[in-house]
């Protein structure tokens, strides 16, 4: 069986840094998301990662841009119960990943296969397991 054209193959999932650097037009991360375009994938982030990359100094149209270009998931009360379930079974404290927690439930939800691009691997590791392909930008 052969997917259709329009189905996505899978979703690349951008965390804080992944994000920050693709408003950069980081050339690692820009040549990411040319593949991902290239392989039909969804490209999401986290609501609650918008949290994190704004703030005074980042440049706002070049955010706007890069944002309009991205799928950016809520934080759904689902969402927000799998994240508690991901720190509790990595016994990690909500407080410190919180973030990273609902960023991993978003990508643990999105179609597969998943692969995150994060600044954080260990932390990401720990919570989406093998479940996800977790690699550095």
């Amino acid at each position: 069986m052969t997917r259709s054209p329009a189905a996505p193959g899978g979703t690349l999932v951008l965390d804080s840094e992944g994000l920050a650097k693709a408003v950069l037009r980081d050339r690692t991360v820009t040549a990411w998301l040319a593949l991902a375009r290239a392989d039909d994938l969804r490209v999401v982030t986290s609501a609650a990662t918008l949290v994190e990359v704004v703030h005074p100094r980042v440049n706002r149209p070049a955010l706007e841009w890069t944002l309009s270009r991205l799928v950016i998931e809520p934080v759904t009360e689902p969402i927000a119960r799998h994240a508690a379930t991901l720190l509790s079974d990595a016994g990690l404290h909500g407080h410190k990943y919180a973030i990273d927690a609902m960023l991993s439930a978003t990508a643990l939800a999105a179609p597969g296969p998943v692969t995150i691009l994060t600044s954080d691997p260990e932390d990401l590791t720990a919570l989406c397991g093998t479940r996800v392909t977790v690699s550095k930008v």
